[in-house]
């Protein structure tokens, strides 16, 4: 079913109109009646003399209440009640019913009526229902005005602590890096050249978005790494390795808090192998998430063209070459084939 027009307009929009009625009733005497008594009251009436016109009318128009015959030819208001209130929920109801009906209006009111009236009608008596009914109305678009206030305010400032948090942390990040004369500014060229393999795969601006906090914050779980064995010169141990290499499940526990899944995962599986090989790896293949692929990418090539205590820089033409013998173990090869036209068009 089509969105009603009351929930395509703003709430504050619908408060201020002026309330329309429809009025739903096979009987045009009727529907005369009705209309002239509430017109002289102030409202705007419409007429429909059947459920599928009334349903055109609620279509388009803007309609604060319905006067509803629960017995018409074709389709019932019993039959039609259901639909006004799943497709306009911000429309009151009054069901109209000959008094043997009375079992029906309750039936009537259990599905969502606001109220019920019988035939025939005292006219005073349907004045006080249409005005309780829009009252409550006018107190439930209240409701929910302020309500979506309040929800748009959260929103507001958990979106500033979420950019405060995850800019604390890239602050902590460089802090650390900049300690570190191996590793100063690895994360900002990290993220630089995962961008730039973002581009060239044609991902979308959210992915994007993604991918850069990923990348600028995929060695946050280093803050937990011992700094002697980082550091160390040499060869490290087995265990010493497996101790580095916690970083990336620390990192993703870090920032779970705050960030959506799909950084999560970026972080946590950054250093999974193509090939399902690397240490304690659990998911393989394209089952890595595409971005933790881009960055295992961007990630090695940064490493392997900065100093490290245990090694000097390679040129940037070993690093390539590297990176093209490990294509399809170490990394996704469609990533790869990226990552030379990105290097091709940077060294031009």
């Amino acid at each position: 079913m089509k969105q009603a027009n009351a929930n395509e307009k703003s709430i504050e929009g619908m408060l201020d109109q002026q309330e329309t009625l429809l009025i739903v009733d096979d009987e045009a005497a009727i529907r005369q009646l009705l209309c002239q008594k509430l017109s002289r009251e102030g409202y705007q009436c419409k007429e429909a003399n059947n459920a599928e016109q009334a349903l055109n009318m609620l279509e388009t128009s803007p309609i604060a209440l319905v006067i509803l015959d629960i017995k018409m030819p074709g389709k019932s208001g019993i039959e039609l009640i259901p639909e006004i209130k799943s497709g306009y929920p911000d429309t009151a109801v009054i069901m109209a019913t000959a008094v043997i009906d009375v079992n029906a209006a309750i039936q009537c009111l259990k599905q969502g009526a606001d109220d019920y009236i019988l035939k025939p009608f005292n006219l005073e008596v349907l004045s006080m229902a249409v005005q309780r009914a829009l009252e409550k109305r006018r107190l439930q678009l209240e409701i929910k005005e302020y309500q979506q206030f309040l929800e748009e305010k959260v929103e507001e400032q958990t979106g500033e602590i979420r950019k405060l948090f995850l800019g604390a942390i890239e602050a902590l990040v460089s802090a650390l890096e900049a300690k570190d004369k191996y590793t100063g500014g690895h994360s900002r060229r990290v993220t630089e050249v995962a961008l730039s393999l973002g581009n060239e795969l044609g991902l979308p601006a959210q992915d994007m978005e993604d991918l850069r906090w990923g990348s600028l914050l995929h060695d946050v779980g280093k803050i937990a790494v011992d700094q002697r064995i980082q550091n160390k010169p040499g060869k490290l141990t087995s265990e010493e390795y497996e101790h580095i290499m916690t970083h990336p499940r620390i990192g993703a526990d870090i920032v779970r808090p705050i960030v959506n899944g799909k950084i999560v995962e970026m972080i946590e599986h950054h250093h999974d192998h193509y090939d399902g090989s690397g240490l304690h790896q659990v998911i393989a293949g394209n089952d890595i998430p595409l971005e933790a692929r881009i960055l295992a990418v961007a990630d090695a090539f940064d490493a392997m063209t900065s100093d490290r205590p245990y090694r000097p820089a390679m040129s940037i033409a070993e690093a390539i070459d590297e990176i093209k013998r490990c294509a399809g173990n170490q990394f996704d090869p469609d990533i790869v084939a990226a990552f030379l036209k990105t290097a091709k068009t940077a060294t031009k």
